[in-house]
């Protein structure tokens, strides 16, 4: 006689594998709790760094801390993992379907338990693997570009935050000189009203003179205090550490003839439009496989069944939805319609680039002839201001005279100095909109796919 508990034994124990297999490749967890007590770094030296750091930092040592040490720029680049691991799951089939039933021998004819069993794999995602898998890629492709670009964005705040501050100081020296210009004036004139040697109405203008140089003084200082408070923040420092700069901010030239050469292929160059392209290749694989989703759900595979009589039957077993109502056509038309979006997103995003560049390029030619031109008017004035402060001295001219004359060379040295640091900071911005001095970007070639889309 058989034993009427073997079935049950059986199902116990093909339960008990399967659950062993699948527990064996599962992942396990680990918490990781977030810092509640981060803060900025408190000195240089805790910033990670190759090599020794000089006393005064050039524009270029600014931006190499950036690039190791930016909060923001460390955040960014963790998409690259989470792109990797959406490529890994694209790369995964589904996993075929196994279906069972036993249903015990209670009363009328037989003398077993019935049994079913059925393992099938649904062939509308093999279909579809493929052209998922291309867009997965592309879009991993399209999130390493963007990543790219953000370092190029924080390079070129770097360096801006490094040529403001390092020009600024300059501009905040001259400010200084001409505030106490000023200033000494005015205790000269409050010295001469004492003694009954001029009047209240001839010491107004200087005091209006003095009040508008002391205020120009204080704003610049607190835009200094602002811009280094930005760089910390930039760097990852706290706020109170003061970094050391260098007395001058040198860069490169922009060559313009070059520049204009390589503005026909600025799209396979500059990252952010790489990263446009590819996630247009991406949207172009979902356009094929929304299309490829036409074909109609289609599970197949080998199904066994024991009744309670022991009649046994192995056979296939299809299961097929007839496309009737849904052909997949809303999602194509969604996905068709996603793709001339950015078809048109890409077109814009391009010509804007390239007149941006033309723009900056026509307003650093302006800048360097306004800047010739203001240049040429202080070479004028400085023997003047020379031979003036000489006179001075001797008393062949009155004061009211010389302080004029100085404050008018300070203002004009004042107006080089802004013009100077507006020609600086376009040509960081321009570097950084056609890749000077950048990391190298380069559209990836084009992946192999042969398509055949239907109407």
């Amino acid at each position: 006689m058989k034993n009427p508990t073997a079935p049950f034994r059986f199902v116990r124990h093909a339960t008990l594998a399967a659950a062993m297999l699948a527990l064996g490749a599962c992942a396990t967890y680990s918490p990781k709790p977030l810092d509640l007590a981060a803060t900025g770094k408190t000195s240089l030296a805790d910033l990670r760094h190759d090599g020794a750091l000089p006393e005064r930092l050039t524009p270029d040592d600014v931006v190499r801390l950036a690039l190791d040490n930016n909060p923001d720029l460390v955040a960014v680049r963790a998409q690259h993992g989470i792109a990797q691991a959406q490529l890994r799951t694209a790369g995964i089939l589904p996993n075929p379907v196994l279906s069972g039933s036993y249903a015990n021998l209670l009363s009328g004819p037989g003398e077993m338990a019935a049994i079913a069993a059925g393992l099938t794999m649904d062939l509308k995602s093999i279909v579809t693997f493929s052209a998922k898998h291309h867009a997965a890629d592309a879009t991993a492709q399209s999130v390493d570009a963007t990543v790219l670009w953000q370092e190029w964005q924080t390079i070129g705040k770097a360096r801006l935050a490094a040529v403001d501050l390092i020009e600024g100081d300059r501009q905040l020296a001259l400010l200084r000189r001409n505030a106490e210009l000023w200033h000494e004036r005015l205790q000269r004139n409050q010295q001469a009203l004492k003694q009954g040697d001029t009047t209240l109405a001839t010491l107004a203008p200087d005091l209006a003179a003095g009040s508008d140089a002391q205020k120009q003084l204080d704003d610049f200082e607190r835009a200094q205090q602002t811009r280094r408070r930005d760089l910390n923040l930039l760097l990852g420092l706290d706020p109170a550490v003061k970094l050391q700069l260098a007395d001058e901010a040198t860069l490169p030239a922009i060559d313009v003839a070059a520049v204009r050469a390589q503005l026909p292929d600025l799209a396979n160059r500059r990252p952010d439009l790489i990263a446009l392209q590819l996630g247009y290749r991406a949207q172009e694989e979902k356009v094929w496989a929304s299309v490829l989703a036409q074909f109609p759900l289609f599970s197949i595979g080998p199904t066994y069944g024991r009744d309670t009589s022991n009649v046994r039957t192995l056979g296939p077993q299809i299961t097929m939805d007839l496309p009737i109502f849904d052909r997949n056509q809303g999602n194509i038309s969604q996905e068709h319609a996603t793709r001339e979006q950015l078809h048109a997103e890409f077109e814009a995003r391009l010509i804007a680039a390239k007149s941006e560049v033309e723009a900056m390029l026509a307003d650093q030619a302006l800048l360097q002839k306004q800047l010739e031109t203001k240049r040429t008017m202080l070479a004028q004035m400085e023997p003047m201001a020379a031979h003036v402060q000489t006179a001075f001295r001797q008393g062949d001219i009155d004061e009211r005279s010389y302080v004029d004359l100085i404050a008018s060379r300070n203002a004009k040295q004042q107006e080089i100095l802004a013009l100077h640091l507006t020609m600086l900071e376009q040509q960081v911005a321009l570097a950084t909109l056609v890749g000077a001095g950048m990391p190298h970007a380069e559209m990836p070639g084009a992946q192999t796919s042969s398509k055949q889309e239907q109407p």
